[in-house]
């Protein structure tokens, strides 16, 4: 609190195994009779988030599920009370394990809701004493939910809060209808410069002003993802680079102050008209104690546009604006003041300054405020700009990068660096094994998840520098499905997230069966060159996959299987492991050079 971002809520993704746009976060329970509440980095995130602020609300939301939930449909409500089980134990398991209350919990991102499921969903928390935890609904658009809740009055008693995504700052009249707390519960996800900074300044205020929306949740927190995925650089702030520990503080951070550090939530909004005349908005929100908050901003159209939805024309002109503040408020005499300005071209944006205090006068105020500009005038004097530490300077990723996964008790789950996009890979123990590969990497979604993207056929995680042209990777491999398993490893990998179906680059499979194969696309659909190599299920071999400009080559243990196989595209990309199917499969002794 009263620290940079001051975030008021954190929402997390309830991992199911399968693509939710720059990659897989692992489920709870991969399979049904298989509970592990130590997978992925949410816990970990919700624990440190907690650290900071205690008082911080959570909220859960799944995008993908495992397989046994559907039971072979690609559809998690047909049996809506394994569902609600599988939901709740995550809920269960966040308290019993890591001390975690989840505050809120979703229901399908951005995908068709259940009614039947919703109420089952009330009725399984409230048998486990979760009677304070609360559903929000839909996570998509503003209908049919409210149309559904006013039709349904069972429903409307279990749905607390009515949550729609990118809404554009506007609701519609069912919602208001509802009588429901109204959410933007996912927005912005724009890139992190200033337009994306007055994208989230102008959307702050006027999800309430024009849409009566109380929240508004950032999708996402924090851009620590290979910026080559999809909405590289869409988080509040910048933190892309594990290896060299660089990390930039973004504009969008100190626009989030301008909110958060002087509101609470509990706070009520003051129920104005908050359009200013010149154009742009503010907002009031008081504790109900006497401390008061405004928060204006004038962003002009060009310089906020969010990625979307499209932003009608709208004009902003320099204005003087004066404030009245009337009943309780008309004692206040002095206001404290903070105010930035995003600079553009000219580059020197002024971000998240302490002013003077502005004298009121017999309940009244007057400001003169310019394009572009967002201003807090509040009763509290907890505010801070913070300082810290000058990040390393940024650094590309290694160019000769080894991994052996030889760690007894990993912090994570999964191998740092690694970006599953298709399954999950996790460090495995081979308990049975009598030496080189007892510590391997093993993937381990062995059905499709009920997907929310178009997930691969294929399983693959990525790794590296995306501007790589030349390379060469080794990695020990062992297939463990019988007959028509097998395993790749791949370079100049040219695509992931939502868009992995697609993917490209020079991938070197081989199978159970004997054969290998040289393709041209994750797919295996354009083979550049197959034959016998000799492999065999449940075994380790050895592969070496060789790229020098136009030309490939491949080796098995150490020989040459295939060499000088001509390549023209992708001209660059990541490294990649990977399986041919959903099935079980371990890595070892990966490098790249």
């Amino acid at each position: 609190p009263n620290f940079g971002a001051s975030l008021h809520i954190l929402k997390v993704e309830i991992g199911g195994d399968g693509q939710s746009t720059d990659g897989t976060e692992p489920s709870h329970m991969h399979y049904a009779n298989d509970e592990n509440y130590f997978r992925g980095y949410e816990w970990w995130l919700m624990k440190e988030a907690k650290k900071r602020n205690p008082k911080i609300k959570l909220i859960g939301l799944p995008w993908t599920f495992p397989a046994w939930i559907g039971k072979g449909e690609n559809w998690p409500y047909d049996y809506p009370d394994v569902t609600a089980y599988y939901i709740v134990s995550w809920i269960l398991g966040a308290k019993q394990y890591h001390d975690l209350d989840i505050d809120y919990v979703g229901i399908w991102n951005e995908r068709a809701f259940s009614s039947k499921y919703i109420k089952l969903l009330r009725y399984t928390l409230d048998k486990h004493d979760l009677q304070q935890v609360r559903i929000i609904a839909s996570d998509r658009l503003w209908e049919p939910i409210s149309f559904v809740l006013l039709l349904d009055s069972e429903l409307h008693g279990v749905v607390d809060v009515i949550g729609a995504h990118y809404p554009g700052t506007k609701t519609v009249p069912n919602a208001l209808l509802t009588k429901k707390k109204l959410w933007s519960s996912e927005d912005y996800s724009t890139f992190n410069d200033e337009v994306g900074a007055g994208c989230w300044a102008r959307i702050l205020n006027q999800n309430y002003v024009n849409g009566n929306m109380t929240s508004t949740i950032a999708w996402n927190l924090v851009a620590s993802y290979y910026e080559e995925l999809p909405f590289g650089r869409c988080g509040l702030m910048t933190a892309q680079e594990p290896w060299s520990g660089h990390y930039k503080v973004e504009a969008p951070i100190w626009i989030t102050a301008h909110t958060t550090q002087f509101t609470q939530p509990g706070w009520s909004y003051l129920q104005v008209d908050g359009h200013l005349e010149g154009g742009g908005s503010f907002v009031a929100l008081t504790d109900g104690l006497g401390n008061i908050t405004i928060i204006i901003e004038t962003m002009t159209h060009n310089r906020s546009q969010c990625i979307r939805p499209p932003l009608p024309h709208f004009s902003v002109t320099p204005q003087r604006a004066t404030f009245n503040l009337k009943g309780s408020f008309y004692m206040v005499e002095t206001l404290q003041v903070w105010h930035s300005r995003l600079g553009f071209e000219s580059g020197n944006s002024s971000l998240f300054q302490q002013l003077h205090p502005v004298k009121v006068w017999k309940g009244s105020f007057s400001l003169d405020l310019n394009m572009n500009e967002v201003y807090t005038l509040t009763t509290l004097k907890t505010g801070q700009k913070c300082g810290y530490p000058e990040p390393p300077p940024p650094q590309p990723f290694p160019s000769n990068y080894k991994d052996d996964f030889n760690i007894r008790n990993p912090p994570f789950s999964e191998a740092p660096n690694f970006a599953d996009q298709t399954g999950v890979f996790e460090y495995f123990i081979n308990a049975s094994d009598p030496g080189d590969h007892v510590f391997t990497l093993r993937q381990v979604v062995v059905q499709r998840p009920i997907t929310w993207a178009s997930d691969a056929d294929q399983t693959i995680s990525l790794i590296g520098n995306f501007q790589w042209v030349n390379m060469t990777i080794t990695c020990d491999i062992y297939i463990e499905k019988q007959h028509d398993g097998g395993v790749f490893i791949a370079g100049r990998v040219d695509n992931g997230g939502i868009y992995v179906r697609r993917t490209k680059g020079v991938f070197f499979w081989v199978f159970a069966d004997g054969t290998y194969r040289v393709t041209g696309d994750l797919a295996g659909e354009e083979i550049l060159m197959k034959g016998l190599a000799g492999v065999r299920d449940n075994a380790w071999h050895t592969l070496t996959l060789n790229i020098q400009g136009t030309s490939t080559s491949g080796l098995l243990n150490g020989y040459p299987l295939w060499e000088n196989v001509t390549i023209s595209e992708p001209s660059n990309g990541w490294a990649a492991i990977g399986t041919r199917s959903f099935e079980f499969a371990q890595f070892d002794n990966f490098h790249v050079e």
